[in-house]
């Protein structure tokens, strides 16, 4: 069967990257997590001196984004993990204070721009499910299956919450729903490739859907698209 390129957007905590990696499993296609990208960025912003919780240094981020290498390598839980210049950040970039910074750094014209062209020549020869904000409208606008994930705040929030106390952390939950509100008005409001719904991808609210119920629903619009084509 001919392989195609999966766009998975949405607002953050949507459960995209949950989607993304059990439809790409069960596919046998390549999962790439845009996401986790923009955190690698932030974060060597970060260690770096070049952001702090109100400023960032794009002239020093700007001339330096070419010493950013990141990749994907496969982990023990037959998953993968992200790497930074050969580090593996996997753990380090899921922290919420890497989330706020990756939101603000995702708003530069540069960076985005550098991601995006990394991101497609990833894409290039298909069998590649991708998740992010803008996949499907900039990144893989041509892609033959667009899923736009949402839910509300308040279970995001939750999700994001739970996710965290199960890795040890002991967040706030009033904290993290302060934050996923942010992040969605700036998401939602950036100049760059701001979150918006593509107007051929297909919504779902997966509020009250459990992950094994959204990855058959996908793996059903999946067949449907590829009989289609076929």
């Amino acid at each position: 069967m001919k392989k195609i390129n999966i766009a998975i957007d949405g607002y953050s905590s949507c459960g995209k990257s949950t989607l993304a990696k059990g439809l790409a499993k069960a596919l046998g296609y390549t999962y790439i997590d845009s996401g986790a990208m923009y955190r690698a960025v932030a974060l060597y912003a970060l260690r770096n001196g070049w952001m702090n919780e109100t400023n960032i240094d794009e002239e020093a981020l700007k001339k330096h984004l070419h010493e950013i290498h990141i990749s994907f390598e496969p982990n023990s839980q037959g998953g993968q993990d992200i790497y930074l210049n050969g580090e593996n950040i996997e753990k380090e970039i899921r922290s919420l204070e890497v989330a706020n910074a990756a939101s603000r750094v995702s708003t530069l014209k540069f960076v985005r721009e550098e991601l995006v062209r990394r991101q497609q020549q990833m894409g290039k020869d298909k069998g590649v499910v991708m998740d992010g904000r803008d996949i499907g409208t900039v990144v893989f606008p041509d892609a033959e299956l667009k899923i736009f994930l949402t839910a509300s705040p308040e279970i995001r929030a939750q999700r994001r919450f739970d996710e965290m106390k199960s890795k040890g952390e002991n967040p706030s939950y009033d904290e993290v729903l302060s934050n996923v509100r942010e992040r969605d008005y700036r998401d939602t409001n950036r100049a760059e490739s701001p979150l918006r719904k593509a107007d051929d991808a297909i919504e779902l609210d997966n509020s009250n859907l459990s992950i094994e119920g959204q990855l058959r629903w996908a793996i059903d619009m999946f067949n449907k698209i590829t009989k289609g084509n076929e």
